[in-house]
């Protein structure tokens, strides 16, 4: 009983499986020394993308208006606030309402618990 491929070994062979099948309809793989680096001549990869080396031979998509969303947003952060705004007042009304007494243990100067003390916060 052999033990099944790992997801990993599998990619890894139909990873090689697609090279071969693009060298053996006549691609070629140009091999790259290291250190060479992949910044185009003049060092500005914008400049680049803006001309033809990034398009594969298709003529570029002109740029699409945007529609500006501030009164989205703000309407958005305003939820935001007064649900801020609810969340606080509901703290505050049970801060209130803790009025009892409670159990407050007290240490000694080197960390070992001493007593426990009622104390009114």
């Amino acid at each position: 009983m052999s033990k099944d491929q790992s997801f990993k070994a599998l990619q890894r062979e139909a990873l090689q499986r697609k090279i071969d099948a693009y060298l053996a309809k006549g691609g070629h793989i140009e091999k790259v020394p290291p250190g060479v680096s992949g910044v185009p001549e003049g060092g500005d990869w914008r400049r680049s993308a803006r001309g033809s080396a990034f398009t594969p031979g298709s003529p570029r998509k002109p740029e699409v208006d945007r529609t500006p969303l501030t009164r989205v947003m703000a309407t958005i952060d305003a939820r935001k606030q007064q649900q801020r705004q609810k969340q606080q007042r509901q703290k505050n009304r049970v801060r209130l309402q803790r009025r009892e007494p409670r159990r407050k243990l007290i240490y000694d100067d080197f960390g070992e618990p001493l007593r426990w003390q009622w104390v009114d916060e």
